[in-house]
């Protein structure tokens, strides 16, 4: 841990708590955006802590998580550095949408360019101003267009580093998932930094139970990092290999019988295709066992569209 800590000129030392932005763009009406960012940082020496929500403006379950840790003081480590960022997305956000008012989305644009995009700008500034310091990160999100999350933490389970920070969170659920191209958790991983992506609720909806997991995940990993000494009660966290998606095999109006988190076997009932006109009733069942870590909200769906998320192919219970 750098006893000086410098992003855009600020120049924050052990022992300080300062809240500082980041100067991104400005408005066609010449409102300036920024970007506020939390620093927390212990006399003693840690690690550094990257927490990010909002990366997409209408994901506001780890913007909740990030304020009220912030709001009670549960951010202010012991030991090493916390940086948080409640809100990435500000444009986004401000707008209710995922991207930003051109349409890009900021995780699909890492590592970034100074002279790209404004999506492409955020990343690239993420990238040279904040990651450079950064040991360790949790990204916040949540599911989108109507899909509800159980609570998870996805990472690529074959990184040690990974396995180890995701285990210490102590989430319901562990997804093996591949870093993505051109997403932050892929630029971090570039940089050597293990980045868990925690996923919880759905688009533009509180879910008390996903931020509160969300929240005691955090202080489990704060605690196991050595950055608070308070003791964490953990849970039973299940690990899975896969996770597909069920899709509809018609357009109509879906109905899920299945709830989020629960466990089902090969074959059972997750719920009903029907049509407006009373000709269609269409069940949808489990293509093998697993547990629902994801459902589709929306009633009206087309074929092909995603209806039920299931994690299958079991590793471990840790």
């Amino acid at each position: 841990m750098s006893d000086i800590i410098e992003i855009n000129g600020y120049r924050i030392g052990r022992g300080e708590e300062k809240e500082i932005e980041l100067n991104i763009a400005r408005l066609p009406t010449h409102t300036s955006i920024d970007l506020p960012i939390h620093l927390y940082r212990a006399e003693e020496e840690g690690p550094v802590l990257l927490l990010t929500g909002g990366l997409h403006g209408d994901e506001i379950n780890g913007v909740e998580i990030l304020r009220r840790m912030i709001h009670n003081d549960q951010l202010i480590p012991e030991k090493g550095t916390v940086i948080v960022m409640p809100l990435v997305n500000t444009y986004g956000f401000i707008q209710n949408i995922r991207g930003l008012p051109d349409g890009k989305d900021i995780n699909r644009s890492f590592p970034g360019s100074k002279s790209g995009s404004l999506a492409s700008l955020m990343a690239y500034t993420l990238v040279k101003q904040i990651l450079p310091h950064v040991d360790y990160g949790v990204d916040f999100h949540t599911g989108g267009d109507a899909r509800a999350n159980y609570p998870q933490i996805r990472c690529e389970w074959a990184v040690e580093a990974n396995r180890d920070i995701a285990k210490a969170f102590s989430p319901p659920l562990i997804i093996d998932s591949s870093v993505l191209d051109n997403t932050f958790r892929k630029a971090a991983q570039d940089e050597g930094t293990p980045i868990l992506v925690f996923e919880g609720g759905e688009t533009l909806r509180f879910d008390e139970f996903a931020i509160q997991e969300g929240i005691d995940g955090t202080l489990r990993l704060m605690t196991y990092l050595g950055m608070i000494s308070e003791p964490q009660e953990g849970q039973d966290t299940e690990i899975y290999e896969a996770s597909p998606w069920i899709r509809a095999e018609y357009g109509g109006l879906f109905q899920h019988k299945a709830e989020l988190g629960e466990h089902v076997e090969k074959d059972q009932l997750l719920g009903y295709i029907s049509d407006p006109y009373g000709a269609l009733w269409a069940e949808v069942k489990s293509p093998e066992k697993g547990r629902i870590i994801g459902i589709n909200n929306a009633p009206v769906v087309y074929k092909g569209d995603a209806l039920v998320h299931i994690a299958c192919d079991f590793i471990k219970t840790v």
